[in-house]
């Protein structure tokens, strides 16, 4: 379990601390928390971490809204670095969640080249429930953005512009909204997939700023990808 450093000064308060690992009872509420896919349909949080045909491991990322530049990049380098062929050998798989209109997803995964299922959470209720806070501190640039902070700018409100007339240009998502990864693992070493197997977070990162998801080499170390597990 890895736990990160405390909430930058300037974020939303949250009820939980930034190196504090979500408990048994958040696990157990997020389970039934709704996300929606692109078509608007809903899903148990839980379905997309548990039961059959399920990877052993999940790594869930909750992303800032979908016109969030920082995120598309971080994004854009995850999928270039790590592939879903190369995630099944060791039993895992990816999604993320951000907090806009499911009618941005599937525009949202062609500019990120996103290979990985995407979801929403419109009520942010999610990032609630796992102390995610809400700040526009933008905190040091990280190795995952390729782009210049300008060009970063500019290309998100051109993305906004675009959905104008379909009236989705506002609904991106609350722009102050950070994310964050965590893990889900069974909860007992060598437990099987399936309905039967509990599972619990067992490495998270919480983000202080708009630019601090985990950097992907140290994602592909969590995952232990290039390792033998």
């Amino acid at each position: 379990m890895s736990a990160e450093s405390a909430t930058e000064p300037g974020a939303h308060p949250s009820p939980i601390e930034n190196s504090e690992l979500p408990s048994r009872e958040t696990i157990h509420t997020i389970h039934h928390r709704t996300v929606l896919d692109k078509d608007g349909q809903a899903h148990q949080l839980g379905s997309l971490y548990s039961g059959s045909g399920v990877a052993k491991r999940v790594l869930v990322i909750f992303v800032r809204h979908f016109f969030c530049g920082s995120c598309q990049e971080f994004l854009r380098t995850l999928s270039n670095s790590i592939t879903p062929e190369a995630l099944l050998p060791h039993q895992t798989s990816i999604a993320v969640i951000g907090c806009g209109d499911p009618g941005l997803i599937e525009v949202y995964g062609r500019e990120t080249g996103c290979r990985f299922p995407i979801y929403t959470d419109p009520t942010r209720q999610l990032y609630h429930d796992l102390g995610l806070v809400s700040t526009w501190d933008l905190g040091p640039q990280p190795d995952y953005i390729k782009k210049s902070m300008p060009r970063i700018v500019i290309e998100s409100i051109v993305q906004a512009l675009k959905h104008v007339p379909s009236g989705l240009a506002h609904k991106g998502g609350d722009s102050k909204q950070i994310g964050g990864e965590f893990l889900f693992e069974p909860v007992e070493a060598g437990s099987a997939e399936g309905e039967g197997a509990e599972k619990q977070v067992t490495w998270f990162h919480r983000m202080t700023t708009t630019r601090d998801h985990t950097e992907v080499p140290e994602l592909k170390k969590v995952l232990g990808i290039g390792t033998q597990r």
